[in-house]
């Protein structure tokens, strides 16, 4: 299904009139298989995509949740095999709901673009998003993902210029990720009446959907960026539950899928007006 899977689902969600609600969750956090009941819960409590992230020692675009995140991940041993390897998990009960990968290039150069490419389509995979290749470096990942038919999908940022925005979204599919805010994860909040302006203009440029992410954390956030953009990301938000929920010896799993719950019914009801 791949990159079909992305595609049907936004298509769907026009057809609905809203946004996508679309959580990030760090692979391996806190451990395996508390990362995998997360996983399996998301589309029940609201997810229409997941992303996933998979642990690196020097995630640069990331804040200091995510950063933390990563390393308990690592610390438990998740591997970009393990990653592989809860997605495949993820698939025996779940083979509508897109997933897409979202991390760095050093694991993936290790493993092989090509031979990457190959075993994510595999195991269930829809698309990637590397942060740290530029489009000018972004060939023989392409190359590799559309032979895989995976999306490359690609960031663009509010110091994305028009000219440098044809160059990122060139070989871009599936949708378009806008990055609200200038910094890492987790820091800035975003503005809904400065992002819908910059995601009306990577629409135009792109033709795709454009996703909305960084500096969303609470429902009321969540509910103003669904009104402009086609899909709502939250991750710091919920990986911050992680780490709450593991200081507090309680239930990780319930603790992220309830907030997962509350942005997802934000998001889906921004534009009908109702309360939820």
């Amino acid at each position: 299904m791949s990159k079909a899977r992305i595609d049907d689902r936004f298509a769907e969600l026009k057809r609905e009139g809203r946004a996508a609600f679309v959580p990030y969750v760090m692979a391996g956090d806190p451990d395996a298989a508390t990362a995998l009941a997360i996983l399996k819960g998301l589309p029940a409590a609201g997810a229409d995509l997941i992303e996933v992230g998979f642990p690196f020692s020097d995630p640069v675009a990331e804040g200091p949740p995510i950063q933390r995140a990563a390393q308990r991940a690592l610390a438990k041993g998740m591997t970009l095999t393990g990653v592989l390897a809860l997605v495949r998990a993820f698939r025996e009960q779940d083979q509508t709901t897109p997933v897409i990968l979202m991390g760095y290039a050093n694991p993936l150069i290790g493993w092989g673009y090509k031979a990457f490419a190959r075993d994510a389509a595999e195991a269930g995979v829809d698309g990637l998003i590397v942060v740290d290749i530029p489009p000018e470096e972004a060939g023989p990942l392409a190359d590799a993902l559309d032979a895989a038919e995976l999306s490359l999908i690609r960031l663009a940022t509010p110091t994305t210029d028009d000219h440098r925005l044809k160059t990122v979204v060139r070989r871009t599919s599936g949708f378009v990720y806008y990055v609200s805010v200038a910094g890492v994860t987790g820091v800035k909040e975003a503005d809904a009446a400065m992002v819908a302006p910059a995601v009306a203009r990577v629409r135009a440029a792109s033709g795709l959907p454009v996703a909305v992410g960084f500096g969303i954390k609470t429902p009321e956030r969540a509910a103003a960026i669904a009104q402009v953009a086609d899909a709502v990301v939250v991750g710091s938000a919920l990986v911050d539950e992680v780490a709450k929920a593991v200081e507090m010896n309680e239930d990780v799993t319930a603790a992220v899928l309830s907030k997962v719950e509350s942005l997802a019914k934000a998001v889906r009801f921004a534009r009908t007006g109702l309360t939820v």
